[in-house]
């Protein structure tokens, strides 16, 4: 015949124990924790900070490119000066980036 005989395997042997057949899966969320998971957390640790840290007179990078200084702080929101007599108002999660003060010369 094409069809060979099925067997059955002999109980405990050849079969490993009930921890060290979870061992790979153990040690690849150990892996996935410390290198996505962990960093990630941190950087929107960072992140929260920094943007409840915002004050009137910090120069930021919001997410589409625009530079300017911080007019004003309300809860959600924040009112930038891009230039001389243009302000524009944002959600605070726009800003990506605080720069460092004075970096701005032309606001």
């Amino acid at each position: 015949m094409l069809i060979s005989n099925a067997y059955a395997q002999i109980p405990g042997f050849g079969t490993e124990g009930g921890l060290m057949s979870f061992l790979p899966l153990i040690l690849m969320f150990a892996v996935l924790y410390f290198v996505m998971i962990r960093p990630q957390m941190k950087r929107q640790k960072e992140t929260r900070a920094m943007l409840e840290a915002l004050a009137v007179g910090d120069e930021v990078v919001t997410a589409g490119g625009l530079l300017g200084k911080v007019t004003a702080v309300k809860d959600q929101y924040i009112s930038v000066e891009l230039n001389a007599g243009t302000e524009v108002q944002m959600q605070k999660g726009a800003v990506t980036t605080v720069l460092p003060k004075g970096t701005l010369k032309s606001v």
